[in-house]
């Protein structure tokens, strides 16, 4: 067991109608705020019109940035920081889902930054401070409206990479689960994957030496939320309970408390992060493709225990297998939740890749050489799991 110290500051206003204290919360920063969304879905349902409604009553001047991408790149977070840097902007408001709030941390940290926010997210460059974000969310799933992260791509370089540093962690930030109701099957399946992956390869699957069971016990619980909840959200989109349900454990499942005492290694949003850096793809439905062929690939007499652990627990699968049987079964349990449960293709051929990049891929999610986790992973590893989910 690890070492560890654990802080997290946003101030959550979770449930209908607390948008009513947006206004307050916002302008507890300063006068001029910018507004940052992805496409027209925040107009659509109405939320945007409340929005402004809110921020016009306690005299907020409104500047805005629509139009972040599903995969944010790093020229729209440029555009933003510029914004900022000309109308001398006080605070983000960051209202969409993940992709909206990573871009909107990017911008935060590119403000102080004379240069292409890209140097900050290779190291070339440190963050030094950011601006104040809040957030308003739309869809449940990456948990960026609770952590100090967000991932930016660069299309021209074909990467995706991880932004981090304490002071883009939100200041306040909106769940309300209404706001969730118009997201489609197909991105509530994305993302209820999404969660599943932070649980699974951030922690549940991670290094075991002297982990503390409390917390494998809350993981648990978590992923059988989502187990449960999810496809009540696809059949019932305006299930006010699921879409609650959802919307908490995507903030928890990622908001540090869980990685207490534990290495995190994201070994499946690695190799992720570069499906979506080559081919643009939902990031959870690559996760839900490469998911469990990892599994199978790091199956072994030392790492089947956990995964019987997992499919007892989660699943209901038969304590008495062996841990190899048990493992198996887990495995096949959970490719059914995903695939005929949630009703996700399950080939990233179906999305139309093909293999011609795996093997520069696979080098890439191993910077060092190779890919640390609950098992460590080589270039050729890694091209072997793409190569299988296929």
């Amino acid at each position: 067991m690890k070492n560890f110290i654990f802080q997290n500051t946003t101030k959550i206003y979770f449930g209908e109608n607390q948008l009513e204290n947006l206004g307050a919360e916002v302008k507890n920063f300063g006068s001029k705020v910018l507004l940052v969304y992805g496409g027209g879905s925040i107009k659509r349902i109405g939320l945007y019109d409340k929005i402004i409604s809110e921020l016009k009553k306690v005299g907020m001047e409104i500047f805005e940035l629509a139009g972040v991408e599903p995969n944010p790149r790093h020229t729209t977070v440029n555009k933003g920081a510029e914004i900022c840097r000309e109308n001398k902007i006080d605070v983000l408001l960051a209202v969409g889902g993940g992709s909206t709030i990573d871009c909107t941390k990017g911008i935060a940290a590119a403000h102080y930054y004379d240069g292409d926010v890209w140097d900050l997210v290779t190291g070339k460059a440190q963050v030094k401070n950011s601006l104040p974000i809040c957030t308003v969310l739309t869809i449940s799933a990456t948990g960026s409206e609770m952590d100090a992260g967000g991932v930016i791509s660069n299309i021209e370089t074909n990467e995706k990479l991880a932004l981090v540093h304490p002071s883009l962690l939100p200041k306040v930030s909106f769940l309300d689960p209404t706001n969730t109701f118009s997201v489609s099957a197909y991105q509530t399946a994305c993302g209820s994957a999404d969660i599943l992956s932070h649980l699974f390869d951030v922690y549940y699957f991670a290094e075991n030496d002297g982990k503390m069971d409390m917390i494998d016990r809350i993981i648990e619980e978590i992923i059988k939320t989502v187990v449960k909840f999810a496809p009540i959200a696809i059949k019932a989109p305006k299930n006010y309970e699921a879409r609650a349900n959802l919307m908490w454990a995507a903030s928890w499942a990622l908001n540090g408390f869980l990685g207490t005492g534990i290495i995190q290694a994201p070994t499946c949003h690695m190799i992720e992060h570069e499906l979506s850096a080559f081919y643009d793809i939902t990031h959870g439905h690559g996760l839900a493709i490469i998911t469990p062929r990892w599994m199978k690939k790091i199956l072994s007499e030392k790492t089947a225990p956990q995964f019987k652990k997992f499919g007892v627990n989660i699943f209901g699968v038969d304590k008495n297998l062996s841990d190899m049987d048990g493992a198996n079964a887990a495995i096949k349990k959970f490719e059914e939740f995903l695939f005929e449960t949630l009703g996700l293709k399950n080939k990233l051929s179906d999305l139309n890749i093909d293999d011609k990049n795996f093997k520069i891929m696979a080098k890439k999610a191993c910077p060092s050489g190779e890919l640390n986790g609950f098992v460590k992973l080589t270039p050729k590893d890694v091209e072997e799991i793409l190569q299988e989910s296929l």
